[in-house]
């Protein structure tokens, strides 16, 4: 194990590592902007180092400035959190070329797999069921509309290197094709400084599944059961549960055991998410990588017992898996909702301010994951995300009722402060959520998006995947 972390981000991901960290014996340093310094990673770090201005570009996307204070501290090792550097490929090459660990894949596995093209090539060369589109990038509009000709609208045009939700656009007709095109490129290039785009069939209605792997390297790995991430509101995760609801066993079983192959053909290490496309039929398709530890990474760790951030130490320190798969029991129903700082009133604009009032939630089967405190000041400059409320119960409906006694008990208040705890609860009444029978359109259905595709998923048999070139 290592004896010294340098933790490569902020906010509650950064916490959380802290605090790993603490209970393996391992010390700790953060880094943080200026904007961070009262931050409670600072405090609870065993070292913190000052990394640049509030602007994440100068800060938190500084690589110099983060090897730098690794080297002065010491690190021997850095743990990049998710989002950020967690995925760059460059970042982790840097890290190795200076003698430091990078807690994550190793550099060409996060290239092929963090390149959604090559990795929807990789994918479909180890037998994973594919949504019907291009296999490569497409360097002009009439590529794509050829391609969009061929498989049919709706289409998805997304950017290679795209991540967090952003760099995707629905087409439902060929006369919007071109701008759609044009649009998603200039996102690329804006967001990731890449503008390559390719194309996909777009299912709709889906569920959106995701499946937690582990992975040492040794060619070991195992699956830790589904999560369902299908409540979200411009691609952007606002409610995640596992198991995934009212799916069979055999459809679960199946997803799973297919995103472990794609992990161990891929030759993953660490943590990782594999994420798939669900139809009423429960056929299943994959659509991308996240190679990190997932915002909702709790979801797993209160069905199975297995903390994941303690794993990924214990791999990228060369410690052999310490599961097997036949250890791995999925228990119960777990629930988490993100409670971000912003209004649901006015189409989730960020209110950024001081809190006045913070009180998370606790209680019988109940964590919060938070960097919040009474005092804190939610700066403008960074994500919104405050809190991570996870409740745990022995089957869904108590966990649901656990999740609104949880909401109710969290007090946030401050000058202009509002939180997405409102709107969160308006899901949870949903009665197709509440039958764990919805889709990817229920929020655009209950915010009244024109064109918002249905979002109700209703029973079917047990399908096996099928294989869709």
């Amino acid at each position: 194990m290592f004896e010294k972390i340098l933790i490569a981000n902020r906010g509650e991901i950064a916490l959380r590592v802290a605090r790993a960290c603490r209970e393996l014996g391992v010390r700790s340093v953060a880094v943080y902007s200026v904007a961070d310094r009262d931050s409670a990673v600072v405090r609870l770090a065993d070292e913190a180092v000052c990394i640049g201005p509030p602007d994440a570009r100068q800060s938190y996307l500084n690589a110099a400035a983060i090897i730098e204070a690794a080297r002065k501290t010491g690190a021997e090792a850095v743990h990049p959190g998710y989002g950020f550097l967690s995925e760059d490929a460059d970042f982790a090459e840097i890290c190795a070329d200076n003698g430091l660990v990078f807690i994550g894949p190793r550099p060409e596995v996060m290239v092929a797999l963090g390149d959604k093209s090559k990795a929807r090539a990789l994918m479909s060369d180890a037998g994973l069921p594919l949504p019907p589109g291009s296999m490569e990038t497409l360097g002009t509009v009439a590529q794509a509309r050829a391609v969009a000709e061929e498989i049919g609208y709706p289409v998805i045009i997304k950017c290679a290197a795209g991540g967090g939700g952003r760099g995707m656009t629905v087409v439902l007709s060929a006369e919007d094709l071109a701008s759609a095109y044009d649009r998603t490129r200039i996102v690329g290039q804006a967001a990731f400084g890449d503008d390559r785009v390719y194309v996909e069939r777009y299912l709709s209605p889906a569920r959106h599944v995701e499946v937690q792997v582990l992975c040492d390297g040794y060619g070991n790995g195992v699956h830790l059961g589904t999560r369902d991430c299908s409540v979200q509101r411009r691609h952007q995760k606002l409610i995640e549960e596992g198991p995934a609801p009212a799916l069979s066993g055999v459809t679960l079983d199946a997803i799973a055991e297919t995103a472990l192959r794609g992990a161990l053909r891929a030759g993953y290490t660490g943590v990782g998410t594999f994420e798939f496309l669900v139809d009423e039929a429960e056929r299943f398709q994959f659509i991308e990588i996240n190679c990190r530890i997932q915002v909702e990474h709790p979801v797993t760790e209160m069905i199975t017992g297995v903390d994941l951030v303690h794993e990924q130490l214990h791999i990228a320190g060369g410690v052999p898996l310490r599961l097997r798969q036949e250890d791995v029991r999925l228990q119960g129903v777990a629930i988490e909702c993100r409670v971000n700082t912003e209004d649901p009133d006015r189409n989730f604009m960020p209110t950024p301010g001081r809190l006045t009032r913070f009180i998370p939630p606790n209680g019988p089967g109940t964590r919060t994951d938070t960097h919040g405190y009474p005092g804190y000041l939610v700066g403008p400059y960074y994500d919104s995300l405050l809190a991570k409320v996870v409740v745990w119960a022995p089957d869904r409906d108590l966990a649901l009722g656990r999740m609104e006694r949880a909401l109710h008990e969290f007090e946030v208040d401050g000058p202009g402060v509002h939180t997405t705890i409102p709107f969160i609860r308006r899901v949870l009444d949903d009665a197709g959520f509440r039958k764990g029978r919805y889709s990817t359109g229920l929020v655009d259905r209950l915010l009244g998006v024109p064109d918002s595709p249905k979002d109700s998923v209703p029973a079917s048999s047990a399908h096996l995947s099928r294989r869709t070139r």
